[in-house]
């Protein structure tokens, strides 16, 4: 890949993360001039760099590594649901949970747009407990104690005892 390209996948990515030029630099530990270098095509990264900048932007060293053709991109297929089965750090209901995720994500590819005109089940998850610690705020009431400081509310309750 022309090291023009590499700079341009590299802004791409940065813009879907959200990150300025001097967000990322400081992310990757790279200097903003020679980050704007990479991106404009001016300068070719090494490999250290190039895992920098894939560490900040959170996306796999080795994709950055295929744009800038240090590695040959994979033809190898994987079975990924096989390997799910096989994983013997799994439980049973997470390797059930991944397979039905990774299958939702696999036939929805096919249709125009990857969205399906029939919606898939979906699992129902409890929701995360609040911290034994932490109790939930009571409602206030009455517009006297709304924004208030406790002087005032004080002399709110003096008046209406009176």
């Amino acid at each position: 890949m022309k090291v023009r390209e590499l700079g341009r996948f590299i802004r791409d990515q940065r813009g879907s993360a959200r990150l300025s030029l001097r967000k990322l630099s400081k992310l990757a530990g790279i200097s903003n001039p020679y980050l704007s270098q990479i991106e404009r095509g001016l300068r070719r990264p090494s490999a250290e760099i190039l895992q920098a900048i894939a560490k900040a932007l959170r996306i796999s060293a080795e994709t950055l590594y295929v744009k800038a053709g240090i590695l040959e991109e994979r033809t190898d297929e994987v079975d990924l649901a096989t390997s799910i089965r096989r994983d013997s750090s799994l439980s049973q209901k997470q390797k059930q949970i991944l397979l039905d995720l990774y299958q939702s994500f696999h036939t929805g590819a096919g249709n125009a747009g990857g969205r399906s005109k029939k919606r898939p089940a979906v699992r129902k998850v409890a929701a995360a407990k609040r911290p034994a610690g932490r109790k939930a705020r009571p409602a206030t009431r009455g517009p006297a104690s709304r924004g208030s400081s406790p002087r005032k509310r004080a002399a709110g309750r003096a008046r209406r005892k009176s």
